[in-house]
């Protein structure tokens, strides 16, 4: 068995002054803001498009703009994304947990979410180039799914997505592929939540987008344990193979970060920690951005080489069991 590297070592540095974003901050009356996509545009400026619940119990999405990523924030007077149900049906219940990926051939951001539906949560993406005007594509996977992301280049000529399906297996991370990023399909299971007492034993789904490294996709993932008081959302880490996303090369065995702090463990869900989305700095420090107890906004900082070390040192290759 391998040896473990930085166990006792935080891998993810809360910022001081976390949270970040709160409903206190919104210029129009809200419930909770949480689980940002996050992207830097072009000039430099970071964005959160921000899941925003109303007192109606409903979510929208809204921007956020920031020079650094920590403090003063420039939020949109309005909702950026709002549910449109006369013209997509999926979208009666809100739409939630965008996850963000730039693509560079497109020149598009790609922005992957929840449409809720009265089937249940759907997979549902638009393009845009700013942040202001959206092309919808619509619901590209039906209920139930959520979770996922889009590969920001063609694995073997296709587009690639990340997701997670509700199915007889339970629920776990796949990955799909499309020509068009309409129609997809060669769906495949890529990682399982685990049986017994686990921490991920509830149910897993992609947190942040994949992160493209030398080695790999690397898979930052929440997994959820159910106790006698609620679940538990924990994070963890997974590896990829670049040309073959299907195979997972490793996986870790312990969460690298969960709920401690207390706008983690006390809010509208206790203990939740849900990274949608990251920023990455001189091709080693990374920023998530992630919803802390369905209430507020927080931020973490992390290596990426230190987080491949120690997945080197703590993972083993995942083994599906259909």
């Amino acid at each position: 068995m391998k040896g473990s590297f930085f166990i006792s070592k935080e891998l993810f540095t809360r910022y001081p002054k976390n949270p970040i974003l709160t409903a206190k901050d919104w210029p129009y009356p809200v419930n909770t803001v949480f689980n940002p996509g996050a992207t830097r545009l072009k000039d430099g400026t970071v964005l959160l498009l921000c899941r925003v619940e109303d007192k109606s119990g409903l979510s929208h999405l809204c921007a956020a703009r920031s020079p650094n990523g920590f403090d003063s924030w420039e939020i949109d007077p309005l909702a950026s994304l709002h549910p449109n149900p006369q013209e997509y049906p999926e979208e009666i219940w809100g739409i939630e947990d965008p996850r963000i990926t730039y693509i560079d051939s497109l020149n598009k951001y790609a922005i992957v979410y929840t449409s809720f539906s009265r089937g249940g949560p759907g997979v549902s993406l638009a393009l845009t180039t700013d942040f202001i005007n959206y092309e919808r594509l619509g619901v590209i996977l039906p209920p139930e799914d959520k979770d996922a992301a889009l590969l920001p280049r063609l694995i073997r000529g296709s587009w690639a997505m990340i997701h997670r399906p509700i199915t007889n297996l339970g629920a776990h991370i796949w990955i799909s592929y499309s020509p068009d990023l309409k129609s997809w399909g060669g769906h495949k299971l890529i990682l399982q939540a685990r049986k017994g007492a686990w921490w991920d034993a509830g149910k897993i789904g992609l947190a942040t987008p994949p992160i493209e490294i030398p080695e790999g996709w690397l898979i930052l993932y929440h997994g959820v344990r159910f106790t006698a008081s609620g679940c538990i959302y924990r994070l963890g880490l997974a590896l990829l193979d670049k040309e073959n996303p299907e195979i997972c090369l490793l996986r870790g065995r312990h969460w690298i970060f969960g709920p401690e702090a207390p706008y983690e463990r006390f809010g509208d869900v206790n203990n939740v920690v849900f990274p949608c989305g990251y920023i990455i700095e001189n091709d080693d420090k990374i920023h998530i951005y992630y919803g802390a107890a369905d209430t507020s906004i927080a931020v973490a900082t992390g290596s990426l080489k230190e987080l491949k070390q120690w997945l080197e040192a703590n993972g083993q290759p995942e083994q599906l069991e259909y």
